[in-house]
Protein backbone atom coordinates (compact mmCIF):
# COMPACT_ATOMS: atom_id res chain seq x y z
CA UNK A 1 0.00 0.00 0.00
CA UNK A 2 1.10 3.77 -0.92
CA UNK A 3 0.72 6.22 1.40
CA UNK A 4 0.43 9.63 1.18
CA UNK A 5 1.68 11.14 4.69
CA UNK A 6 0.27 14.87 5.59
CA UNK A 7 2.38 15.92 9.25
CA UNK A 8 1.19 19.05 11.05
CA UNK A 9 3.00 21.09 13.27
CA UNK A 10 3.11 24.87 12.98
CA UNK A 11 5.65 25.61 15.77
CA UNK A 12 7.73 26.44 17.28
CA UNK A 13 11.51 25.04 17.05
CA UNK A 14 11.74 23.04 19.79
CA UNK A 15 8.46 21.65 19.18
CA UNK A 16 9.14 20.60 15.59
CA UNK A 17 12.48 18.89 16.23
CA UNK A 18 10.95 16.70 19.06
CA UNK A 19 8.49 15.65 15.99
CA UNK A 20 11.52 14.32 14.20
CA UNK A 21 11.60 10.98 15.43
CA UNK A 22 7.88 10.70 14.19
CA UNK A 23 9.32 11.39 10.33
CA UNK A 24 12.18 9.01 10.53
CA UNK A 25 10.04 6.50 11.88
CA UNK A 26 7.55 7.29 9.27
CA UNK A 27 9.86 6.74 6.80
CA UNK A 28 12.23 4.03 7.55
CA UNK A 29 9.08 1.65 8.61
CA UNK A 30 6.37 2.36 6.18
CA UNK A 31 6.72 0.72 2.73
CA UNK A 32 6.03 3.56 -0.29
CA UNK A 33 5.75 6.44 1.83
CA UNK A 34 6.04 9.95 0.87
CA UNK A 35 5.99 12.57 3.47
CA UNK A 36 4.79 16.28 3.39
CA UNK A 37 4.98 18.84 6.26
CA UNK A 38 3.07 22.10 7.13
CA UNK A 39 4.37 24.63 9.49
CA UNK A 40 5.06 28.21 9.59
CA UNK A 41 7.04 29.92 6.85
CA UNK A 42 9.87 31.00 9.48
CA UNK A 43 10.07 27.21 10.89
CA UNK A 44 10.39 25.78 7.50
CA UNK A 45 13.62 25.26 7.21
CA UNK A 46 14.09 22.47 10.01
CA UNK A 47 11.64 20.11 8.14
CA UNK A 48 12.92 21.49 4.94
CA UNK A 49 16.38 20.46 5.59
CA UNK A 50 15.16 16.73 6.72
CA UNK A 51 15.60 14.34 3.88
CA UNK A 52 12.72 12.55 5.02
CA UNK A 53 10.08 14.74 3.75
CA UNK A 54 9.54 14.85 0.41
CA UNK A 55 7.62 18.62 0.03
CA UNK A 56 7.28 21.07 3.30
CA UNK A 57 4.26 23.22 3.03
CA UNK A 58 4.50 26.80 4.72
CA UNK A 59 2.65 29.95 4.96
CA UNK A 60 3.03 33.50 6.53
CA UNK A 61 -0.11 34.64 7.86
CA UNK A 62 -3.19 32.58 7.04
CA UNK A 63 -3.84 28.87 5.58
CA UNK A 64 -5.61 30.28 2.78
CA UNK A 65 -1.89 30.11 1.05
CA UNK A 66 -1.49 26.47 0.72
CA UNK A 67 -5.40 25.05 1.56
CA UNK A 68 -6.19 24.54 -2.18
CA UNK A 69 -2.82 22.90 -3.16
CA UNK A 70 -2.69 20.71 -0.65
CA UNK A 71 -6.41 19.59 -1.36
CA UNK A 72 -4.84 18.72 -4.78
CA UNK A 73 -2.82 16.49 -2.74
CA UNK A 74 -5.32 13.54 -2.01
CA UNK A 75 -3.40 12.18 1.51
CA UNK A 76 -4.09 9.05 2.77
CA UNK A 77 -3.60 10.42 5.76
CA UNK A 78 -2.75 13.22 8.14
CA UNK A 79 -1.26 13.71 11.12
CA UNK A 80 -2.13 16.46 13.26
CA UNK A 81 0.58 17.22 16.02
CA UNK A 82 -0.30 20.19 16.90
CA UNK A 83 -3.76 19.98 17.58
CA UNK A 84 -5.49 23.35 17.72
CA UNK A 85 -7.90 25.45 15.83
CA UNK A 86 -6.13 25.94 12.96
CA UNK A 87 -4.52 22.87 12.35
CA UNK A 88 -8.86 21.56 12.91
CA UNK A 89 -9.47 23.89 9.88
CA UNK A 90 -6.85 21.54 7.43
CA UNK A 91 -8.64 18.63 8.97
CA UNK A 92 -12.01 19.81 8.10
CA UNK A 93 -10.44 21.37 4.83
CA UNK A 94 -9.22 18.37 3.88
CA UNK A 95 -12.00 15.80 4.58
CA UNK A 96 -9.26 12.69 5.00
CA UNK A 97 -8.38 10.40 7.58
CA UNK A 98 -6.50 11.78 10.18
CA UNK A 99 -5.51 11.17 13.60
CA UNK A 100 -4.55 14.16 15.90
CA UNK A 101 -1.94 14.35 19.01
CA UNK A 102 -3.41 13.90 22.51
CA UNK A 103 -2.33 17.25 24.12
CA UNK A 104 -3.22 16.95 27.88
CA UNK A 105 -4.64 20.30 28.32
CA UNK A 106 -6.87 19.50 31.18
CA UNK A 107 -4.40 16.85 32.60
CA UNK A 108 -1.75 20.08 32.66
CA UNK A 109 -4.50 22.39 34.00
CA UNK A 110 -5.14 20.51 36.87
CA UNK A 111 -1.11 20.43 37.48
CA UNK A 112 -1.15 24.29 37.79
CA UNK A 113 -3.96 25.37 39.20
CA UNK A 114 -4.32 22.73 41.91
CA UNK A 115 -1.52 20.67 41.80
CA UNK A 116 -2.42 17.44 41.13
CA UNK A 117 -0.06 15.57 38.86
CA UNK A 118 -2.40 13.12 37.03
CA UNK A 119 0.00 13.55 33.98
CA UNK A 120 0.97 10.12 32.36
CA UNK A 121 5.33 9.63 33.05
CA UNK A 122 5.83 9.87 29.35
CA UNK A 123 8.25 11.78 27.13
CA UNK A 124 6.26 13.84 24.76
CA UNK A 125 8.31 12.32 21.47
CA UNK A 126 6.69 9.24 22.82
CA UNK A 127 3.28 10.79 22.81
CA UNK A 128 3.75 11.89 19.35
CA UNK A 129 4.85 8.45 18.17
CA UNK A 130 1.25 7.45 19.83
CA UNK A 131 -0.27 9.41 17.16
CA UNK A 132 1.01 7.06 14.49
CA UNK A 133 0.87 3.65 16.23
CA UNK A 134 -2.66 2.83 14.16
CA UNK A 135 0.14 2.52 10.91
CA UNK A 136 2.44 0.43 13.23
CA UNK A 137 5.25 2.53 13.93
CA UNK A 138 7.41 1.66 17.03
CA UNK A 139 10.25 3.87 18.67
CA UNK A 140 13.51 3.00 17.14
CA UNK A 141 15.18 4.76 19.73
CA UNK A 142 17.50 6.54 17.87
CA UNK A 143 16.06 9.92 19.49
CA UNK A 144 15.63 13.05 18.13
CA UNK A 145 17.15 14.81 14.58
CA UNK A 146 18.36 17.98 13.15
CA UNK A 147 20.13 18.46 10.16
CA UNK A 148 22.60 21.48 9.23
CA UNK A 149 22.94 22.24 5.61
CA UNK A 150 26.68 22.40 4.84
CA UNK A 151 26.63 25.97 4.18
CA UNK A 152 25.07 26.92 7.75
CA UNK A 153 28.61 24.98 9.53
CA UNK A 154 30.41 27.71 11.56
CA UNK A 155 34.33 27.44 10.97
CA UNK A 156 35.87 28.30 14.41
CA UNK A 157 39.13 30.06 13.10
CA UNK A 158 40.35 33.32 13.03
CA UNK A 159 38.81 35.42 16.27
CA UNK A 160 37.24 32.42 16.99
CA UNK A 161 40.34 30.03 17.30
CA UNK A 162 40.48 29.83 20.70
CA UNK A 163 37.07 28.17 20.60
CA UNK A 164 38.44 25.14 18.71
CA UNK A 165 40.05 23.48 21.88
CA UNK A 166 36.47 23.40 23.56
CA UNK A 167 33.65 25.62 24.82
CA UNK A 168 30.41 25.18 26.67
CA UNK A 169 27.41 26.34 24.73
CA UNK A 170 25.28 28.28 27.60
CA UNK A 171 21.83 29.10 25.96
CA UNK A 172 20.73 31.73 27.95
CA UNK A 173 17.30 32.82 26.14
CA UNK A 174 13.82 31.90 26.16
CA UNK A 175 10.60 32.60 25.28
CA UNK A 176 9.24 33.89 29.05
CA UNK A 177 11.22 35.44 31.25
CA UNK A 178 10.63 32.82 33.89
CA UNK A 179 12.20 30.07 31.96
CA UNK A 180 15.03 32.41 32.13
CA UNK A 181 18.06 32.13 34.39
CA UNK A 182 18.73 35.64 35.27
CA UNK A 183 22.29 37.23 34.15
CA UNK A 184 23.72 37.23 37.47
CA UNK A 185 23.06 33.49 38.32
CA UNK A 186 24.38 32.51 34.66
CA UNK A 187 27.82 34.52 35.69
CA UNK A 188 28.55 32.79 38.95
CA UNK A 189 27.98 29.36 37.09
CA UNK A 190 30.31 30.45 34.14
CA UNK A 191 32.58 31.67 36.98
CA UNK A 192 32.78 28.19 38.00
CA UNK A 193 33.27 26.43 34.92
CA UNK A 194 36.90 25.15 33.75
CA UNK A 195 36.40 25.99 30.11
CA UNK A 196 35.73 28.98 27.92
CA UNK A 197 32.06 29.53 27.29
CA UNK A 198 30.07 30.46 24.29
CA UNK A 199 26.69 32.34 24.80
CA UNK A 200 24.10 31.30 22.53
CA UNK A 201 20.41 32.62 21.65
CA UNK A 202 18.58 34.82 18.88
CA UNK A 203 18.96 38.81 18.67
CA UNK A 204 16.35 39.47 21.23
CA UNK A 205 19.02 38.03 23.67
CA UNK A 206 22.45 39.94 22.58
CA UNK A 207 21.86 42.83 25.57
CA UNK A 208 21.54 39.95 28.23
CA UNK A 209 24.82 38.66 26.76
CA UNK A 210 26.55 41.39 27.16
CA UNK A 211 25.20 41.62 30.55
CA UNK A 212 26.53 38.04 31.40
CA UNK A 213 29.78 39.14 29.49
CA UNK A 214 30.46 42.22 31.91
CA UNK A 215 29.76 40.43 35.05
CA UNK A 216 32.03 37.54 33.66
CA UNK A 217 35.13 37.96 31.12
CA UNK A 218 35.09 33.79 30.57
CA UNK A 219 32.31 34.28 28.20
CA UNK A 220 31.97 35.36 24.42
CA UNK A 221 28.25 36.74 23.73
CA UNK A 222 27.29 35.38 20.22
CA UNK A 223 23.69 36.15 20.54
CA UNK A 224 22.27 37.07 17.00
CA UNK A 225 25.51 36.93 15.33
CA UNK A 226 24.27 33.80 13.53
CA UNK A 227 21.38 32.47 12.32
CA UNK A 228 19.44 29.43 13.42
CA UNK A 229 21.34 26.74 11.73
CA UNK A 230 24.64 28.56 12.09
CA UNK A 231 23.64 28.59 16.33
CA UNK A 232 23.09 24.93 15.68
CA UNK A 233 26.22 24.37 14.37
CA UNK A 234 28.18 26.15 17.23
CA UNK A 235 25.71 23.83 19.61
CA UNK A 236 26.97 20.62 17.36
CA UNK A 237 30.59 21.82 18.36
CA UNK A 238 30.42 22.27 22.14
CA UNK A 239 31.63 19.93 24.61
CA UNK A 240 28.29 20.32 26.40
CA UNK A 241 25.21 22.49 26.49
CA UNK A 242 23.66 24.51 29.53
CA UNK A 243 20.21 25.48 28.48
CA UNK A 244 17.23 26.91 29.46
CA UNK A 245 13.86 25.08 28.37
CA UNK A 246 13.98 26.66 25.04
CA UNK A 247 14.35 25.27 21.07
CA UNK A 248 18.40 24.90 21.01
CA UNK A 249 17.58 22.46 24.09
CA UNK A 250 16.25 19.97 21.56
CA UNK A 251 18.68 20.46 19.24
CA UNK A 252 21.29 20.09 21.38
CA UNK A 253 19.55 16.41 22.44
CA UNK A 254 19.55 15.96 18.85
CA UNK A 255 23.23 16.21 18.28
CA UNK A 256 23.48 13.95 21.29
CA UNK A 257 24.68 16.58 23.75
CA UNK A 258 25.55 16.82 27.33
CA UNK A 259 23.15 18.57 28.86
CA UNK A 260 22.00 20.51 31.50
CA UNK A 261 18.53 21.90 31.58
CA UNK A 262 17.84 24.11 33.74
CA UNK A 263 13.61 24.64 35.09
CA UNK A 264 11.92 28.08 36.39
CA UNK A 265 8.60 28.05 36.07
CA UNK A 266 8.04 25.30 34.18
CA UNK A 267 8.49 21.35 35.21
CA UNK A 268 10.04 18.13 33.36
CA UNK A 269 6.88 16.45 34.01
CA UNK A 270 5.02 18.12 31.38
CA UNK A 271 7.00 15.76 29.39
CA UNK A 272 9.34 17.92 27.10
CA UNK A 273 12.62 17.83 29.13
CA UNK A 274 15.95 17.00 27.06
CA UNK A 275 14.90 13.52 24.67
CA UNK A 276 18.60 12.12 25.06
CA UNK A 277 19.25 8.65 24.07
CA UNK A 278 20.64 5.93 26.41
CA UNK A 279 24.77 6.52 27.80
CA UNK A 280 24.31 10.48 26.92
CA UNK A 281 24.51 12.33 30.06
CA UNK A 282 22.03 15.11 31.11
CA UNK A 283 21.08 16.91 34.33
CA UNK A 284 17.76 18.88 35.24
CA UNK A 285 18.58 21.64 37.51
CA UNK A 286 15.25 22.79 39.02
CA UNK A 287 14.14 23.97 42.75
CA UNK A 288 12.17 21.21 44.26
CA UNK A 289 9.81 21.58 46.95
CA UNK A 290 8.38 25.11 45.50
CA UNK A 291 4.49 25.09 46.52
CA UNK A 292 3.84 28.12 43.04
CA UNK A 293 5.74 25.55 40.67
CA UNK A 294 4.45 24.91 38.02
CA UNK A 295 2.41 28.35 37.75
CA UNK A 296 1.97 28.21 34.25
CA UNK A 297 2.42 25.67 31.62
CA UNK A 298 3.94 28.12 29.43
CA UNK A 299 5.39 30.86 31.38
CA UNK A 300 5.10 34.69 32.17
CA UNK A 301 7.10 37.81 31.71
CA UNK A 302 7.91 38.28 35.53
CA UNK A 303 7.33 35.95 38.68
CA UNK A 304 3.61 36.09 39.42
CA UNK A 305 4.42 36.09 43.66
CA UNK A 306 7.64 38.21 43.04
CA UNK A 307 10.11 36.22 44.19
CA UNK A 308 11.40 34.11 41.60
CA UNK A 309 12.95 31.59 44.17
CA UNK A 310 12.56 28.64 40.94
CA UNK A 311 15.54 30.19 39.31
CA UNK A 312 16.79 32.41 42.15
CA UNK A 313 17.46 29.61 44.25
CA UNK A 314 18.76 27.36 41.82
CA UNK A 315 22.24 25.31 42.04
CA UNK A 316 25.18 27.16 40.50
CA UNK A 317 27.79 24.96 41.75
CA UNK A 318 26.10 21.87 41.12
CA UNK A 319 25.68 22.64 37.41
CA UNK A 320 29.12 23.91 37.18
CA UNK A 321 29.99 20.61 39.06
CA UNK A 322 28.43 18.30 36.38
CA UNK A 323 29.86 20.42 33.74
CA UNK A 324 33.47 20.29 34.68
CA UNK A 325 33.24 16.19 35.03
CA UNK A 326 32.27 15.85 31.77
CA UNK A 327 34.64 18.17 30.01
CA UNK A 328 37.53 16.68 32.19
CA UNK A 329 36.10 12.83 31.46
CA UNK A 330 35.09 12.86 28.01
CA UNK A 331 33.07 9.92 26.89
Amino acid sequence: MNHKLLIIRFSSIGDIVLTSPVIRCLHDQLPDVEIHYLTKERFASIPFNNPYIQKVWSFKKNLSEVLPALKKEKFTHVIDLHNNLRSHLVLLSLLRPYHSFNKLNIQKWLLVRFKINRLPNVHIVDRYLETVAHLGIKNDGKGLDFFIPGGSVVMLDNEWAPLANGYVGLVIGGKHNTKILPADMVAKVIGLLKMPVVLLGGKEDWERGQQICELSDKAVNLCGKYNLMQSASLVQQASAIITNDTGLMHIAAAMHKPIVSIWGNTIPEFGMYPYLPGGIPGMIAEVKGLDCRPCSKIGFSECPRSHFKCMLNQDVKAIADFVNILVTNPR
